[in-house]
Order: C-alpha cells, then sequence, then structure tokens
C-alpha cells in the first residue's frame, strides 16, 4: 500500500473515532447518577452512536459503488431512486398501519414494520430504473441516471401525497423524511443494521478487482474476463439494500453517498494503491471511515445546537455540512473521474 493511501486511512480512522468520542461527551454527566442509571445513560448513547455510525458507513459505500457503476463522479443512491422509493414505501405503511403502530418505540413495533417495506420500496425502485435503462441486455450509466432522477421525482410527488392523507400524529413521520436518528433505536435494530453494512463492504471488497476493471471501460472489462451485467446488478441490489438500511434508521439523508467517495479521492489520488488493494479497496474503506465521521459528527451537531423549537433534523445538517463541501470540490476540480 502506498504511503499517501496509509496516511489517508489513519487520519479518517482518528477523525471517526474522534467524532464518536465527542458524540459520547455530548450530554449530562454521567458521573452525577446512580450505577444503574449511568448504565442507561450509556447504553441509549453508544446506540446512537452506532446507528449514526451504520448509517455514514451504509451511505458511503453505496456512493462508491454508485459513481464506480455509472463512472459518474456525480452519481448517488439519491439519483438512483433508491432513498425517495424507501421512503415512499415507509410513509405507506405508516398510512394503512396507523401511526401509533409505525411510531411506536419498540422494535418489533416500528423498525420491523417498516424494514420490510423500505427494502422493497427501495429495491422496487432501483429494478424500475434497472430495467427501463436496459438497451439489447445491457444497461446505459446515462439512462440509469435520467430514470433514477425521474422516478426520484415520482416517488417525491408520492410521498407529499401519503402525507397529505395521514391523520394529525404525521410530525414524527415528517422529522424522519428530514433525516433524523431517533433516541428509541434498539439494539437489535442496530445490529441488523450492522450486519448488512457489513456484508455491503465485504461485498465491495469482493468485487474491488471487478470494479477497477470496469472503472477502464467495458472493453478492458471484457478483456480481463469480468462479466459487466453481472457485476452491476451485484452493485445495484447491494447499494439499495444499503441505502433502504440506512432509510429505516434515519430517513432519507443526502450528500453522505456524494461526498464521502469524493473526500477520499481527494486524499489518497485515484492512481492504484498496488498489490491487492488496488484502487476501490482503499476507496471504500476511507469512504466508511468517512461517512462515520459526517454522521455522527452531524448528529453531535445536532445535539449542541438548539434554537428553542426543538433540535434540528440530522438531514438538515449534513444538507448545510455537505453541500459547501461538495461545492468546494467541484470548484476545485477534484471531483473527478470516479
Amino acid at each position: 500500500m502506498k504511503p499517501r493511501v496509509l496516511f489517508m486511512l489513519l487520519g479518517l480512522s482518528v477523525l471517526a473515532a474522534a467524532s464518536v468520542a465527542l458524540r459520547l461527551s455530548i450530554g449530562p454527566s454521567l458521573g452525577s447518577f446512580d450505577d444503574h442509571i449511568r448504565a442507561q445513560m450509556l447504553e441509549l448513547r453508544l446506540v446512537r452512536v452506532a446507528a449514526g455510525a451504520v448509517v455514514g458507513i451504509c451511505l458511503a459505500i453505496a456512493g462508491v459503488m454508485m459513481q464506480s457503476l455509472m463512472r459518474n463522479p456525480l452519481a448517488s443512491p439519491d439519483i438512483m431512486g433508491m432513498s425517495a422509493g424507501a421512503g415512499l414505501a415507509v410513509m405507506i405503511t405508516r398510512l394503512l398501519g396507523g401511526v401509533a403502530i409505525a411510531n411506536s418505540p419498540s422494535w418489533l413495533g416500528s423498525a420491523a414494520w417498516e424494514t420490510g417495506p423500505a427494502l422493497a420500496g427501495s429495491l422496487g425502485a432501483l429494478a424500475i430504473v434497472y430495467f427501463l435503462s436496459q438497451r439489447r441486455g445491457l444497461v446505459s450509466p446515462v439512462s440509469l441516471v435520467l430514470i433514477g432522477v425521474m422516478v426520484s421525482v415520482l416517488c417525491g410527488a408520492g410521498i407529499m401525497l401519503v402525507q397529505h392523507l395521514m391523520p394529525g400524529g404525521a410530525m414524527g413521520s415528517t422529522r424522519m423524511l428530514a433525516g433524523a436518528i431517533s433516541d428509541e433505536t434498539s439494539r437489535a435494530g442496530v445490529l441488523i443494521a450492522a450486519c448488512v453494512a457489513l456484508g455491503g463492504l465485504t461485498l465491495g471488497l469482493v468485487l474491488a478487482t471487478a470494479m477497477d476493471a470496469s472503472s477502464l471501460g467495458i472493453d478492458e472489462a471484457l478483456s480481463v474476463g469480468v462479466r459487466i451485467g453481472r457485476l452491476r446488478l451485484l452493485l445495484l441490489l447491494a447499494a439499495g439494500t444499503l441505502t433502504a438500511t440506512a432509510v429505516v434508521l434515519a430517513g432519507p439523508l443526502g450528500f453522505v453517498g456524494l461526498v464521502c467517495p469524493h473526500v477520499v479521492r481527494l486524499l489518497a489520488g485515484r492512481a492504484d494503491s498496488g498489490g491487492w488493494w488496488g484502487v476501490h479497496r482503499p476507496r471504500l474503506i476511507g469512504a466508511a471511515l468517512a461517512g462515520i465521521t459526517l454522521v455522527v459528527g452531524g448528529d453531535a451537531i445536532v445535539r449542541v445546537l438548539d434554537f428553542g423549537s426543538g433540535r434540528l433534523p440530522l438531514g438538515v445538517v449534513m444538507a448545510f455540512v455537505g453541500a459547501p463541501i461538495f461545492v468546494l470540490l467541484l470548484r476545485r476540480g477534484w471531483a473527478g473521474e470516479p
């Protein structure tokens, strides 16, 4: 591994650890409570931090996969319609199942009701985009972007319609769609989501060599035995599942899957890291660390800022933090080829 890539991974590891430590330190001092209450409060903080870390990992890895798949540095899970599809499915579930059931604080009462529909919505939107963009058995990256934007717009309109039809307890749904990590997220929910994130990262590392070859062009990838159709389908399914998992935990957060891969590319460069590592393996690991830093750090900001009307949604903080970073990357020419 090249020294620049190693320093990038070490630096992002330090930043991720610092954001986690900062988030755990925010709140009432644990020393002023008895042992039982202290243990409960620490568990709540750890679960929330773990949820933020998992969300960051899922979205960042999905972003790397999408940018590799479409060979487009501006690609993200949002463009593919995954976040909007998952959000629409969650809203329909809350409308049909009842606001009281969907907003239940228990894992079995809320997340279990929403995880399946979110996965179905994400993968359903993904399937529409994938099949509509096929031409002669191959998927055009340009068609993926155009049809993905169309599906996102339609799902967004559907979300607004469902919100209009919902009776008076839709405030929790509105906050979720703006992006927020709930204090009521359970250990079981975070554990399942962590398994999905770990599986997505593992799959990305396995497919990294094929992703490296496909980034050189279809002809070059075919010449070394890469099955382009299967690779694209696996990347689409993995990114859709990761995005749906993130939406269930925190709602549709923007810019995480878009910015994190570019930050890693800026720090490590675009050249091959040498040996087994190649290009995409350090990019996947670095993006996951950057995702942890961005989401957990953003959640720390949410906990500190209070304008008198309650805490800001995490999605608002992500927009204020992520948008300037991405504009800076574009203006300085760092958002180059994936």
